[in-house]
């Protein structure tokens, strides 16, 4: 299952992920991941939370992006949820390619729940993006 937080920057999104983060590592059974790009998530998630920096791998555009997550989905069972900050800073703006993007994870994660922050307001957004809204 995929669901974005969308929003301007300086919104909120990133502290309802956090929020979002330490929720699912309290009622997990499994493994929790989140993924940042840079160093921002750092101080703020428990250790208990694999963190990823994606700037570690040279992961950049939609392709790239949608690899990695389907290889931490094929290599980790136990991977309940999966949170991504800075989604569009990864892949890029080009809103149909991230729509798509979306649409193959969610084909991909039926017991995941992958978390997306999106920086843009809705009305910025294609449907595409839209209906992935939790």
């Amino acid at each position: 299952m995929v669901k974005i937080i969308t929003g301007k920057r300086g919104s909120g999104k990133t502290k309802l992920l956090i929020d979002a983060i330490h929720n699912a590592e309290k009622q997990s059974k499994g493994n929790v991941v989140a993924i940042q790009k840079g160093s921002s998530l750092n101080t703020d998630i428990t250790y208990k939370v694999r963190l990823i920096n994606i700037e570690d791998y040279a992961i950049e555009g939609a392709d790239a992006f949608y690899g990695f997550v389907a290889g931490i989905l094929s290599s980790d069972h136990d991977c309940t949820d999966i949170f991504v900050d800075a989604t569009l800073k990864i892949t890029g703006r080009d809103y149909a390619k991230v729509g798509e993007t979306f649409e193959a994870l969610s084909k991909i994660s039926p017991d995941t729940t992958i978390t997306l922050t999106v920086s843009a307001d809705n009305s910025e957004l294609p449907e595409s993006v839209l209906k992935f809204i939790g």
